[in-house]
């Protein structure tokens, strides 16, 4: 896989949207590549964070990198983060709906709930295991990232929202 290369993003309507990623067994160099791609693509599209399935990869691997840019001027700055076979350990019960939008779902912003803290568990480039705890705009690219990985985009998101809602009102 060349380097630098931007990536054709999956949207609305393509099926590897719709796939469960499959988790990462060998850390190599064209993991790496991937990785590197995903973040240049991403950058190159004003995202604050992009999944494999995104790039049409089953791979079970996100990049989170929020900064400030034309999509959202208010993000927090933060270092990329490569973030392999998540886990989502725990979550707060406080939840906060907020504004979001999706490379996968090009000039659209839907309203989303999401926990404000979550406790994570992923591995990096390098294989290393990680756990963290992470709250507000940066809790939110890891769910709304971490739902790409199990199938889930924004349309379905708010489709169980929706759901739970009726649920919740019986």
């Amino acid at each position: 896989m060349q380097l630098n290369q931007h990536l054709t993003i999956a949207t609305t309507g393509d099926n590897i949207l719709t796939l469960t990623a499959e988790p990462v067994t060998v850390f190599d160099d064209a993991l790496h590549a991937l990785a590197d791609n995903m973040l240049s693509t991403m950058l190159n599209t004003n995202g604050v964070g992009i999944a494999a399935t995104q790039v049409f990869s089953r791979a079970a691997m996100f990049i989170m990198a929020s900064n400030p840019n034309k999509r959202y001027p208010n993000a927090p700055s933060m270092a990329p983060t490569v973030v392999i076979n998540p886990q989502i350990l725990s979550t707060s019960t406080m939840t906060e709906t907020g504004m979001e939008g999706c490379l996968s779902l090009p000039g659209k912003r839907l309203s989303i709930l999401r926990h404000t803290e979550i406790e994570v568990q992923y591995q990096s480039l390098d294989g290393r295991l990680h756990q963290q705890s992470l709250s507000g705009f940066v809790a939110r690219i890891f769910q709304h990232e971490y739902d790409h990985l199990q199938g889930i985009t924004l349309l379905e998101r708010v489709n169980l929202m929706a759901a739970s809602a009726e649920v919740s009102s019986c």
